[in-house]
C-alpha cells in the first residue's frame, strides 16, 4: 500500500501467487479510498464462478454491499442505463464482454474498476497482427471509463512476454508500448504498476514464513492391460493427426487431440468420445454431407469457460474430410472396433489408474484418520467414474464441474470446506481458479495432467494458500509406458532438479513462465501424432534453462516487480499507529452514552461482549455511505480488536463501523449547534 497509495491515479497489476490475499488487499484499497473521499463508484469484473464470492467478501469482511449485474437485471431496466443505477457492481467478466453489454458500459464512468483473473484479457501478436479477444476488447472499453483500475492475477505471464505486455498496455496504453521498452524496464528493474511476490518469500512479523512447505510428488505406474486400447487408439490419432496436417485441416487435428487427452484420462471418458464420434460419421455417411469444424487456436480454447469447451468439444468430435463414401464407411468399422475393445477392456479388470489412485488414498490412511483430499480429472465422464468408485470404497464425495450452476458450486464447495462435510472433492478445472479448499484440506492428487502448465499452478493454488496449516502434498499421476506420458515424466523429472537447484519449491509457481517460446501441449501433440520421437521430445524439456536464483527472478519477471517489504519500517509504522489511535475504552464509552441517549441498548454477555437487542429505526433508515448496511440487531459486539477475533462472528464496532459511523453522524447532527460554540465544559452536577 506504501507503493500503490500514494499514486494519484492507481493504475496497478497486482500478481502475487494463488492464495496470498489479491481479494484481501483490493477491499483494502477500496475502504482506503472511500475513507479519502476519492471513490464513490467502484466496479468489479470477475470470472462467472467468483461473482457471488466477491459480493460476499465485499459484504462480510469490508460492510461493503455490492449489486451484481446480470442479464435478468439489464432485461428489468428495458429503458435506462443499468450501469448507472448503483454505485457499486460487480459483474461476470464473459457478461460484460458480450458486445451490447459493453457498448452500454461505455456510457457509465467509473471511480475505481477492480478486474479479477485479469489474464484472462488477453490478446496475442502474430508479427505486426494484434488478435484481440472479446475480453481483452472489454479492458479496452473500462481502461478509458475509469480514474483507477486495479489488475489481480495469479499466472500474469503465460510465457508469452507479448501477451503479457499486451495486457499491461491496458492499464497504459503508452508504458510499454513494444517489447523493447519492457526489456529495457526489466533490465534496469523500473516499477512503474506491476507487483509480484511468491508465497515462499511472505513472513509475518515475528519471521516465520507466512505458507507452509509444498511437496510435489509424481507417481509414476504402468498401463497394464489397457495397453492394448492405448496402442491402438493411439495409432488411430497419430494417422489422422498426420493426415490431417498434411490437408491444412485443423478441425480434425483438433478432434484427434481430445480423443487422445480423454484416452489418457480414463476407459469411461475415450468410450464416450468414440461412440459420440461414431454416431457423428454415421449421420455424415447418412446424409452425404462432411462437417467442417474451425477450432478455435490453443490460445483462445485457455480462456473459453469449461462449459463452452465441453461443448466444442462434443462438437469436433465428428470433424472429417471431405466426404468419401468407402474412406467414411471403412473408419466407421474402425471406429466400431476401438469401442469394441474399449468394452473388452473395461472387463478384464479394474484401471491401473484408478488402482494406483486406490494406494494412494489408502497410503495416506484416508479412511483411518479422515483427512480430506482433492482430486483434479479435466473430463466430466471421468469425474462421473471416479465419483461411482469413491462412493463404492465408502468415502462421502462432493464434485464440481462446468456444467454445475454457480449455487451448486457453492454449496458443493462449502459441503467439502465443513469439517465435518464430505471428505473427497472430485472436480475438473471449474474449481481450478478462485475457490478456497484449504481450511480443512492440504492433499491434492492430479488424477488428469493438464497440458496447460498455469492450470497446474492454480490448481495447487486452491490449497496452498494463506491461512494453511499444514504442510501441502500434490500427487501428480504419469502413465511412463505412453508417448506423452514419457514427455510429462521428463517435465517432472526436470521441475525437480530445478527443485534442487533453487533449494525451494519456488519453481511450482512459474511453471508457465518455464516453458516461454516452448509449447507443452504442441510437445505432447508432437509425441502422440509421432511427428518426433519420444526421445528426442524428452530431450527439449530436459533442455529447458538450467535454473539459479538469478535466473528464477529473471524468468517470474520479478526484476519488473517490487516484492520486497522493509518489515522493519512496517513495525514501526504500525507501532505508531497503535499510539495514535483512539483509545478503545473512549471509543467505547462514546458509543454506549451516545447510542443510549438516541434510544439505543447494550446488553452485557457471560464472555464480556455485548450484545444489541435493538438498533433504533433512526439509526437504520439510512445505509452508511462509505460504510455499508446496518441491521436491526447485533449478537456479539467488541470494542477491542484481541476481543473481537477470540468470539466467531463478533462483530468490532468502532470508526469504520455501519453503526458507529451512523452515532457518531447522529451526534454531529443533535450537537451540531454547541459544537458550534467551540470548546464548551459542562459540569452536569453543578459543583464549579
Amino acid at each position: 500500500y506504501d507503493y500503490i497509495l500514494p499514486k494519484f491515479k492507481i493504475r496497478f497489476l497486482l500478481a502475487d501467487d494463488p492464495g496470498a490475499g489479491k481479494t484481501i488487499m483490493a477491499g483494502l484499497l477500496l475502504k482506503e479510498l472511500k475513507f479519502r473521499g476519492a471513490v464513490e463508484r467502484t466496479l468489479i469484473i470477475t470470472p462467472p464462478n467468483l461473482v457471488s464470492q466477491w459480493i460476499n467478501e465485499m459484504r462480510n469482511r469490508f460492510g461493503e454491499e455490492f449489486v451484481e449485474m446480470n442479464r435478468a437485471v439489464m432485461n428489468s431496466l428495458p429503458t435506462r442505463n443499468p450501469w448507472l443505477e448503483w454505485n457499486q457492481i460487480v459483474t461476470s467478466m464473459d457478461f460484460a464482454r458480450q458486445v451490447e453489454v459493453r457498448e452500454s458500459l461505455r456510457e457509465a464512468e467509473w471511480d475505481l474498476v477492480i478486474v479479477d483473473e485479469a489474464h484472462k484479457m488477453s490478446a496475442y501478436q502474430h508479427g505486426e497482427d494484434i488478435k484481440k479477444t472479446r475480453r481483452f476488447q472489454l479492458g479496452e472499453a473500462i481502461g478509458d471509463k475509469t480514474f483507477h483500475l486495479l489488475f489481480l492475477t495469479a499466472t500474469p505471464h503465460k510465457g508469452d512476454p507479448n501477451n503479457f505486455r499486451l495486457l499491461l498496455t491496458l492499464l497504459d496504453k503508452d508504458l510499454f508500448a513494444n517489447m523493447d521498452i519492457l526489456t529495457e524496464a526489466v533490465r534496469r528493474r523500473e516499477n512503474p504498476l506491476f507487483l509480484r511476490r511468491m508465497k515462499e518469500d511472505m513472513v509475518g512479523f515475528d519471521g516465520r514464513k507466512l505458507f507452509p512447505e509444498r511437496e510435489v510428488i509424481t507417481v509414476l505406474y504402468e498401463l497394464d492391460h489397457e495397453l492394448e486400447l492405448y496402442n491402438a487408439v493411439t495409432m488411430y490419432v497419430s494417422e489422422l493427426f498426420d493426415r490431417a496436417l498434411k490437408q491444412n485441416n485443423r478441425g480434425v487435428g483438433f478432434a484427434m487431440m481430445i480423443l487422445q487427452r480423454r484416452l489418457a484420462s480414463s476407459i469411461r471418458a475415450i468410450k464416450a468420445s468414440l461412440k459420440r464420434r461414431r454416431d457423428k460419421l454415421k449421420r455424415i455417411y447418412d446424409t452425404r454431407a462432411s462437417l467442417t469444424v474451425i477450432p478455435p487456436s490453443e490460445r483462445e480454447i485457455e480462456d473459453l469457460p469449461e462449459q463452452d469447451l465441453w461443448k466444442m468439444e462434443m462438437e469436433a468430435e465428428g470433424a472429417t474430410f471431405d466426404f468419401n463414401g468407402e474412406a467414411l464407411e471403412k473408419e466407421i468399422q474402425h471406429v466400431e472396433s476401438l469401442i469394441k475393445l474399449a468394452e473388452e477392456t473395461e472387463k478384464r479388470g479394474e484401471e491401473t489408474k484408478l488402482r494406483e489412485l486406490r494406494r494412494l488414498m489408502q497410503s495416506e490412511q484416508l479412511q483411518e484418520t479422515g483427512e480430506k483430499i482433492i482430486i483434479f480429472t479435466e473430463h466430466k465422464d471421468t469425474l462421473r467414474y471416479l465419483v461411482e468408485n469413491l462412493e463404492k470404497w465408502g468415502y462421502s464425495v462432493a464434485e464440481i464441474h462446468g456444467d454445475m450452476d454457480q449455487s451448486q458450486r457453492k454449496k458443493n464447495e462449502e459441503d467439502f470446506n465443513k469439517k465435518d462435510g464430505k471428505q473427497v472433492m472430485v472436480a475438473t478445472e471449474a474449481a481450478g481458479e478462485g475457490i478456497d479448499l484449504h481450511w480443512n484440506c492440504h492433499l491434492m492428487i492430479n488424477y488428469d495432467i493438464p497440458w496447460n502448465p498455469n492450470r497446474l499452478e492454480q490448481r495447487m493454488g486452491r490449497i496452498h494458500r494463506y491461512g494453511q496449516k499444514k504442510p501441502v502434498v500434490v500427487y501428480n499421476l504419469v502413465a511412463k509406458n505412453t508417448r506423452e506420458g514419457q514427455v510429462l515424466a521428463k517435465l517432472f523429472e526436470k521441475l525437480e532438479v530445478m527443485k534442487k537447484q533453487l533449494g525451494s519449491d519456488k519453481v511450482y509457481d512459474v511453471i508457465g513462465q518455464l516453458f516461454e517460446g516452448i509449447r507443452l501441449d504442441c510437445l505432447l501433440q508432437e509425441a502422440v501424432a509421432g511427428l518426433r520421437s519420444v526421445e528426442e521430445l524428452a530431450e527439449t524439456v530436459s533442455g529447458l534453462v538450467e535454473i539459479d536464483e538469478e535466473t528464477f527472478e529473471r524468468i517470474k519477471m520479478s526484476s519488473l516487480a517490487t516484492k520486497y517489504i522493509d518489515i522493519g519500517r512496517i513495525r514501526r509504522k504500525i507501532e505508531e499507529g497503535k499510539a495514535r489511535r483512539l483509545v478503545p475504552e473512549y471509543v467505547e464509552q462514546f458509543f454506549r452514552q451516545a447510542f443510549k441517549s438516541f434510544g439505543g441498548t447494550l446488553v452485557k454477555r457471560k464472555d464480556g461482549l455485548f450484545r444489541i437487542p435493538y438498533v433504533p429505526a433512526d439509526l437504520r433508515k439510512t445505509r452508511h455511505r462509505s460504510t455499508g448496511e446496518i441491521y436491526e440487531r447485533y449478537s456479539k459486539v467488541a470494542f477491542r480488536k484481541e476481543e473481537a477475533t477470540k468470539v466467531p462472528d463478533a462483530e468490532l464496532v468502532g470508526p469504520g463501523h455501519p453503526l458507529f459511523d451512523s452515532v457518531l453522524e447522529k451526534t454531529l447532527e443533535e450537537y451540531a449547534a454547541e459544537l458550534e460554540k467551540g470548546a464548551t465544559f459542562y459540569d452536569p452536577e453543578m459543583r464549579l
